[in-house]
This record gives C-alpha cells, sequence and structure tokens, in this order.
C-alpha cells in the first residue's frame, strides 16, 4: 500500500506543476493570454479540472479500499473459520460476528444456565401440582415452569387428573429441562355428578396431591438423611423466588400468608410477640384446626416420610377443610413455623385474583400489595411483593 500512495503523490504533484508551467507561458504575452482566453476557454479549464480531481479521486479510491479490505477478507475465507481462529488466540483482529453468531450466543446462555446448578448443600424442594385438561393449561403450566426454572435444587411432581399421561404435559416437562416426575391419577366417575360436573365437597386435586405422597414414601426411606421439603403449589397460582429459599429452613412446617383468598385481600396466620403462632386471620371458618389456603404452608420431607397415615382426607371432610386433614397428622399449632418475617409479607398472590381487585397494581411485571391492617392490636400483614 506505501509505494502505491507514494506513486499517487508524485502523479499529483506532477500535474500541478504541469498546470501552473502552462499559466506562466500564457501570461508572459498578455495578449495571447486575452487571446487564449477568449478562444480556448473550455479546453483549458476542462484539461486543469482533469489533472487537478484525477489524483485526488484515486486517491480516495485507495484509502477506501484498504479500510473494508479485512472485512472483505474475511468473507471471501471459505477454507477458513474465523470464530475458530478467534478461540485459537490468533493475534488477528480482522473478523466479525454474523446476526446467526449473536442468536447462537443468546440461545446458549439461556440453555444452559436454567435451572441453575445443583447444589449438594441445599435441601431438595419437592413442588408438587395437581394438574388437569383445559383451555388455559398449559399457559398456566408455562408460567410456573418459568418460575421455577429460577430455584436451585427442585424436584417437580407433576400430576394429571386423567386416565394416561397427556402428550401436551409430556412434551412441555420434557422441554423445560426441570427435574421432574411425571403422574396420573384419574378422579373416579363417581365422585362426580352430571357427566364433567364435579361434587363440590370433593375437592379437585385431593387424589392428584395424595398419589405424589405415596410416590415420596416409596421413592424415599424415612430414615433417609437426604434433607427436603414439600411444596403443595396449583398451577393456578404466582410465587415469589423468596418464598421457596425461605421455606428451604422449615424444620417441620412452615407458614405464611397468601394473597386474594377467602374473600380477603390476603389470610394470614396471627403471630405474638414471640415468634407463635396463635391464630388465624381469614374469613370462612376461622375455627378450623388449621384456617389456612393450600399455597400457604411447607413440610419438612422427614416427617412427610415418618408420618405415613398423613393424606388428604378424600370423604367425610367439609370443604375448605383439606389443609386440615393433612397438618393435624402432623403436627400441632404451636409447632409451626412462621416465615415471610414473621407473616409480614405476602408473596403467594393466587393467579385467578390478579387484577380483580383495585388494592392491586401491575407495575411491571411486578405485583405490588400495600396495606396495613390491625387485628387485635397486632400489625398482621403489611406486604409487597417484588
Amino acid at each position: 500500500m506505501g509505494p502505491l500512495l507514494s506513486s499517487v503523490y508524485k502523479f499529483m504533484a506532477t500535474s500541478v506543476g504541469f498546470v501552473m508551467w502552462t499559466i506562466r507561458e500564457q501570461a508572459g504575452n498578455e495578449e495571447l493570454w486575452v487571446q487564449s482566453v477568449l478562444e480556448m476557454p473550455k479546453r483549458r479549464d476542462i484539461l486543469a479540472i482533469v489533472l487537478i480531481v484525477l489524483p485526488w479521486t484515486l486517491l480516495i479510491t485507495v484509502w477506501h479500499q484498504s479500510t473494508i479490505a479485512p472485512l472483505l477478507a474475511v468473507h471471501k475465507d471459505d477454507g477458513g473459520d474465523s470464530r475458530r481462529d478467534l478461540a485459537q488466540g490468533s493475534d488477528s483482529k480482522e473478523y466479525c460476528l454474523s446476526d446467526r453468531d449473536i442468536v447462537e450466543v443468546v440461545r446458549t446462555e439461556y440453555v444452559y444456565t436454567r435451572p441453575p446448578p445443583w447444589s449438594d448443600t441445599l435441601p431438595t424442594i419437592h413442588v408438587i401440582t395437581p394438574t388437569y385438561s383445559r383451555p388455559v393449561q398449559k399457559a398456566e403450566l408455562t408460567r410456573l415452569a418459568n418460575t421455577l426454572l429460577h430455584v436451585p435444587n427442585l424436584h417437580w411432581i407433576l400430576v394429571e387428573d386423567s386416565q394416561r399421561r397427556t402428550p401436551l404435559v409430556t412434551r412441555l416437562l420434557r422441554d423445560t429441562g426441570l427435574n421432574y416426575t411425571h403422574l396420573n391419577v384419574e378422579t373416579p366417575r363417581n365422585y362426580k355428578l352430571r357427566g364433567d360436573m364435579r361434587d363440590p365437597r370433593i375437592p379437585r386435586g385431593t387424589m392428584q396431591r395424595n398419589l405424589a405422597l405415596r410416590w415420596l414414601r416409596e421413592t424415599f426411606n424415612k430414615n433417609s438423611s437426604q434433607p427436603g421439603i414439600v411444596y403443595f403449589a396449583d398451577d393456578d397460582n404466582t410465587y415469589s423466588l423468596e418464598l421457596f429459599e425461605e421455606m428451604r429452613t422449615t424444620r417441620k412446617v412452615s407458614v405464611w400468608p397468601v394473597a386474594f383468598v377467602g374473600g380477603l385481600r390476603y389470610e394470614s396466620p396471627k403471630v405474638n410477640a414471640a415468634g407463635k403462632v396463635y391464630g388465624w386471620k381469614t374469613v370462612f371458618d376461622p375455627h378450623r384446626p388449621f384456617a389456612i389456603d393450600m399455597a400457604g404452608f411447607a413440610v419438612n420431607l422427614r416427617l412427610i416420610l415418618q408420618r405415613s397415615q398423613a393424606y388428604f382426607k378424600l370423604r367425610g371432610v367439609k370443604g375448605g377443610y383439606q389443609e386440615s386433614s393433612l397438618l393435624r397428622e402432623l403436627v400441632t399449632l404451636n409447632d409451626l413455623e412462621p416465615k415471610a418475617a414473621n407473616c409480614t409479607k405476602v408473596w403467594t398472590p393466587p393467579a385467578t385474583c390478579v387484577g380483580k381487585l383495585k388494592s392491586c397494581q401491575l407495575v411491571s411485571t411486578s405485583w405490588k400489595l400495600a396495606f396495613r391492617e390491625q387485628t387485635d392490636g397486632l400489625d398482621v400483614c403489611r406486604g409487597s411483593m417484588l
């Protein structure tokens, strides 16, 4: 490139010198100069323009080609691999990435960072989710899966209310990348009225949750030292990630508030100054042994394995007493462990109720609850879900 530029510069100097010499010769004789101007103005002007513009055109062309040459060299190199050369530590900086390369980098980053790497020090959270076929089933399971993908050491036990495992749920579970177990059991027809109408006395999901509990007891030995937590997460709810981290420290049964249930903005355990649960903030039958929503508690796996008789009762239990039928076989009120800053934060609003109450505002993708309730002089719940 150096000799070429030098030649251009010499040509430019020669051209300019020739033009100046021509002008001086013409100026030697004023009459001839005037006559030349009058008779040959076009010829002289054209010659001067060509001799001055042509060298600059050549110079600009050479400079422009020198700046794009590295990029052209990369695209024309059919036998080489610019990414491979870069990975081998080549000193050359003459490379470029195509849109396809960028897409592959983003896709690889997503696939290999979710779910988080398994940890040998964290207890495993076994999330039990009953589900059934309906138009919004895939959408709600996808939303829940996207939350669970951010939780380390999580095992998802998904139980379908059907005669067989459906292809839709099978594909969804396989594509999530989660550690999962796929089960199915159909609620018997004699528990249904008028075709597909279910008996309201038989809560949906009871048999499915019981099957998951049986699977845990058949899979893990009751004397197993493997730490774990059992949590019942319905597919139509939303969950804050902080909730999963707090429940890992559950010794027996931990509890917390749940939003938009029982006709209230939230239901919550009542916690005294000593950090003990002494009652329940609820409207629906507050005298239940455990007046709590299914999403409002977690159980230590060891307790589930040791109390093999503990199941959700299918018959002989009034509506709203399903949670009590299980918990009364596991703990007493005094054994409960309040979480969420002594039940001052709301982390689990059901998705089916979100947007129906004016007390809740959608800000970006976060739900914020801002309210304070006084019950017997105790600030029961003042929460924000971020």
